[in-house]
Formats: structure tokens, sequence, C-alpha cells
């Protein structure tokens, strides 16, 4: 739903929408007074929270709750249906288990404001939804293609990694580069697109941590991720209906794996045996430990668990508990469940100590895994080909248009999805 213009109308005694400049004083009786713009309402600074405030007050009388995990959603339970919505600036999703109630907040909403109804959802912010009685698939694939022909990729050769496993990127290896600028912008739109793709999530952590000072070498590992991204343009997450509720996290670390002899940390999350969010990350001070290294990994994982959980909270879903999180590292698992500080962790920071509270409470667990079972590792390190792919398998990060037999190009993916993905594609133009 696109929702446009039109958000300076209704009863300015019960909504401040625009506040004067600083400086900018005027002496009058008549408080019923408002500023005339003289230019349009988008491109000011304040725009976004003068709409934010207009549409998020409207929904609150509508007896919409705002998520307290995220601004962005506000939640209606009633004794017979849940409506959720999703708001990004003025595009909107909402969703629901009664789609007459859904059509009457539509309806609702069409008297307030001048909105637009996109219908089912097919494409939002560059992201296309696929849709079949077995579940949904969420890929990108319309935004890799548009960028591997604005860098002119489109004919390039492709790769099976997209990073080489031996290559340890630093601040020194090749020349600097002259545009650092379209360094920036590549990475940026990179960045983008680790949203429905984990498999690049690592190497474009590491490449975004040279833009203040890129050199050819980075430049060349930016080109392998888009000779990767040629050969899977159609890769994303597959999400179906497990019935269940279960939030599982995987935690990792790689010790002292950068130029700086820090460490990167790297997680993911599962509801329901899908594949929800995942990040990976340089941490921010040097551990002295592979055990510290795991610790901090699993303090950050905790924390996105409790978000999760919260999330869903609001939502009406009842999580189960306790919460499975996932290391192998014996030692990390053994400082989280010790509630005793002792030579080893007296000069972790106090923050980190949070997920103490967590397992002490029954919150979240903290199960062994073996290192070659851990999801989280292809956050944390380049792998080969073979182990890369076996754990996008296990994320159900898929391609969905690729040949299921070698030498055949009909066999794609789930069924129906490419008849859906050609819908969003044509939406999006």
């Amino acid at each position: 739903m696109d929702v446009k213009n039109a958000f300076l109308q209704g009863n300015l005694e019960e909504e401040v929408y625009m506040t004067p400049p600083p400086g900018y004083e005027v002496i009058t009786t008549n408080q019923s007074m408002v500023c005339k713009l003289k230019k349009a309402i988008y491109g000011l600074k304040q725009s976004l929270r003068a709409w934010y405030a207009k549409l998020s007050f409207f929904l609150l009388k509508l007896n919409f709750i705002k998520s307290t995990s995220d601004s962005s959603m506000f939640v209606k339970h009633t004794h017979t249906c849940t409506i959720i919505i999703l708001i990004y600036v003025d595009d909107i999703i909402i969703t629901g288990t009664n789609n007459e109630k859904i059509e009457e907040v539509k309806q609702k909403l069409k008297e307030e404001f001048d909105i637009k109804d996109l219908g089912q959802l097919s494409y939002f912010l560059g992201i296309e939804i696929a849709k079949s009685h077995k579940g949904l698939f969420l890929s990108q694939r319309k935004y890799v293609l548009d960028l591997l022909k604005e860098t002119g990729k489109l004919g390039v050769k492709p790769v099976d990694s997209p990073m080489e496993t031996k290559v340890k990127l630093n601040l020194e290896d090749g020349n600097p580069l002259d545009n650092i600028g379209n360094y920036q912008r590549l990475v940026g739109k990179l960045i983008y697109l680790t949203v429905t793709r984990p498999d690049i999530t690592y190497a474009v952590s590491v490449v975004s941590q040279f833009m203040h000072a890129p050199r050819t070498s980075h430049l060349d590992a930016i080109n392998r991720i888009l000779r990767y991204l040629k050969g899977t343009p159609s890769q994303g997450i597959w999400m179906k209906d497990n019935s269940s509720n279960d939030i599982v996290g995987f935690s990792d670390a790689d010790w002292a794996g950068s130029c700086d002899r820090k460490s990167t940390s790297g997680f993911c999350t599962f509801v329901g045996g899908n594949l929800v969010t995942w990040k990976s990350k340089k941490q921010t001070v040097t551990a002295r430990s592979s055990a510290e290294a795991e610790y901090r990994a699993m303090a950050s994982t905790a924390s996105e668990l409790t978000w999760i959980k919260q999330a869903l909270t609001d939502m009406g879903i009842k999580v189960k508990e306790p919460i499975k999180m996932y290391c192998d590292n014996q030692a990390a698992r053994h400082i989280a469940s010790n509630p005793v500080f002792h030579e080893r962790t007296k000069h972790i920071e106090v923050d980190c100590h949070f997920i103490r509270e967590k397992v002490q409470s029954g919150e979240i667990e903290t199960p062994f895994i073996r290192s070659n079972e851990q999801l989280a590792d292809i956050f944390t390190k380049a792998l080969d080909k073979s182990h890369h792919h076996r754990l996008l398998t296990k994320m159900s990060s898929i391609n969905l248009f690729e040949p299921t037999l070698r030498g055949s190009v009909e066999k794609q993916g789930p069924q129906t999805g490419s008849s859906q993905e050609t819908r969003s594609s044509q939406a999006s133009k």
C-alpha cells in the first residue's frame, strides 16, 4: 500500500506537525495560526517525523498498539483476529488473520489519507515475494540484475563463492583508488542486498571495513562478489509453515581473524525453522582468547534472541522457553553459566555478562554443537565451495531458478514459484 500526500489534514489541537525554525518568533494572540509553506513538505528535515506522528496517531485512534520492540510495527488484537501493520515511510504492509477486518482497516485509511492499494504483497522495497501453497520465497533478483547491469558485470564469468578462502584484506595491499565515492556506493548497495542474501553477508562486512580508504585489492574483492552474484541472481530465503514458533540461535566467532587481530562475531536466528535474522560484524575490542571472542558473540546473539521474543510477544505469539542458542566453544558456555567472576572474565565489560542472567533465569540455554555443524560459521570466515553451499542449504537459502538436474532448465524450484517471480518482476517495473 502506497500512502502519499495529505498528512497536513487533521486537528491541529491534537497533533503538532511542524515547528518554526530556531530563532523565529512571532508574537500573536491567535493560537490557531499556522505557517504557510512555500515549498513542498517532501525534502524538509521534519517531514518524516511529522508524517510518522500523523500516521501513528491515527492508528492509535483505531485501537492499534505500537510495538515495544519495533516502532514501525502496530498490532491490534481482538477476540476474533489479529491485524499487524508494518510501516516504512509511506509504504505500508497490512496482514492479519481476518481478511474482512483487513479491508475495514484499509477503508478507514482511505477515508483519512490519499492511498493506493497495491493488492497482494509481491514487491516491497526491492524485495520480491513469490507465494505458493508450500510457503514464501523472498529474493532481490531484479535488484541483483540491475546492479550487475549498472556495473557492467552481466557478461562476466561466475564464481562459486563470494570470497576466496585464503585472502586476507588489509589497509596496505594494492594502490589507493581515485574514485572513493564509487566504491562506497557499491558497498552501500551490497549491504542492502544482504537483506535476503546471508551467503554474501560476511564478504560484504569485510569490504565495508575499508570504505574510508579503499584500495585496488578491496575493489577486486567487490568484483568477486559481483561475479558470485552473476551465477546466483535468484538466491533467496525460503520460508514455510512448520507449525512451530520455537526460537533457535547459532552463535560463532573467528578469533583474531581480521588484519588488526580483532575477532569477527556471527550469528543467525530461526523462528519455527525459518531463517529470520543474521549478522556478521567485527568486534570493537581485541579479544585475549578464543573463549572471550565466542563469549562476546554469544552476548550479541542473546540480545537478538531477546528482541525476537519481544517482537513475537507483541504479535500475540507465545514463545516456548528456554530458547536454544547453539555454541561450539565449551569454555564460552561455561563462562555464560558460571555466576562467579574470576581472572578470565574480570576484564570483560559488564554489559556482556547479561547473558548470564538469561541463562540463570532459564530464558536461554546454551547447548553444545560441533564446529562442522555450526551454521553461523558462514558469517565469520570465507568458506570453500562445498561447505558454503552445505550451510546455505541448511538455512533454506536456495536458488529458485537453479536446475535440479544437470543439463535441465525446466525443473525450477518450488511449484508455482517461477510464475510468481515473473509477476513480481513485472510489478516492479
